[in-house]
């Protein structure tokens, strides 16, 4: 039996839905949000074993494969979420994808790279949330949590086009937090390097963090999970964005 506490109060027994959930950060904030009593809706555009794999760690947990940039997927999640749980409480919008172009290499960021990148991180994005806010509304604690990135708040990142879509994602999170008040709070988590699939070759950067961040170290998963079950938690704070970067952005 899960134990209610101030820390689960408003995710205990609530529907949430963490899109790009079978790796990296979302995987991590799913498992927490399963072992704080969560009924958790599992989703990626591939590793459907993966997927299946984690409703067998999370007690209550459906997996839903789906493309959040084909708007059919994103209703496909919806649909399923719904005729399953009968409702959603909570949208934690992890799903995204990046191409490492160096930022001087003006012309490797083609139209294409940019299109591409913009589909997930910010179309898909925002359809998901156009599609859930109605739903969200009609609960008694609706939660919209963006992942951005530090790259969406400083001149850094793994190419332009992918720090961009960041940025847009950090100004949609302010922008919707006036739109969807009092009924719906909208947050986002900012990371900085965090230990994932993405980023197990980066070792000049992981090198560089842990010698200039004041905490010494990449992230973890389980640190920005951390963050994101605090913001659920949190009935006053919206249009938030809070970046997990152990310090590094004062350096």
């Amino acid at each position: 039996m899960t134990l209610l506490t101030p820390l689960n109060k408003n995710i205990n027994d609530k529907v949430a839905i963490v899109t790009g959930s079978t790796s990296g950060i979302g995987r991590g904030i799913a498992l927490m949000l399963g072992n704080l009593g969560a009924k958790v809706v599992l989703n990626s555009t591939t590793s459907v074993e993966a997927g299946i794999s984690m409703t067998k760690e999370i007690k209550d947990s459906i997996y839903i494969q789906g493309d959040i940039s084909k708007p059919q997927d994103v209703e496909k999640i919806i649909n399923d979420t719904l005729d399953h749980f009968g409702g959603i409480d909570t949208l934690v919008n992890n799903a995204g994808i990046t191409r490492l172009i160096d930022h001087k290499d003006i012309e490797g960021a083609s139209v294409d790279v940019w299109k591409s990148i913009f589909e997930v991180n910010v179309f898909g994005t925002w359809d998901m949330i156009l599609k859930t806010y109605k739903h969200l509304e009609e609960s008694s604690s609706g939660v919209i949590i963006n992942v951005s990135s530090i790259a969406g708040l400083r001149p850094t990142g793994s190419s332009i086009p992918y720090a961009t879509s960041k940025a847009a994602v950090v100004h949609m999170t302010k922008l919707l937090a006036k739109a969807l008040g009092p009924k719906v709070r909208v947050n986002a988590v900012a990371p900085g390097l965090i230990e994932t699939p993405w980023t197990q070759d980066w070792d000049f950067a992981k090198q560089i963090v842990s010698q200039q961040a004041p905490l010494k170290r990449p992230g973890t998963p389980e640190d920005v999970a951390e963050i994101v079950v605090g913001l659920i938690n949190s009935k006053y704070l919206t249009g938030e964005v809070v970046l997990v970067d152990g310090g590094w952005n004062l350096s």
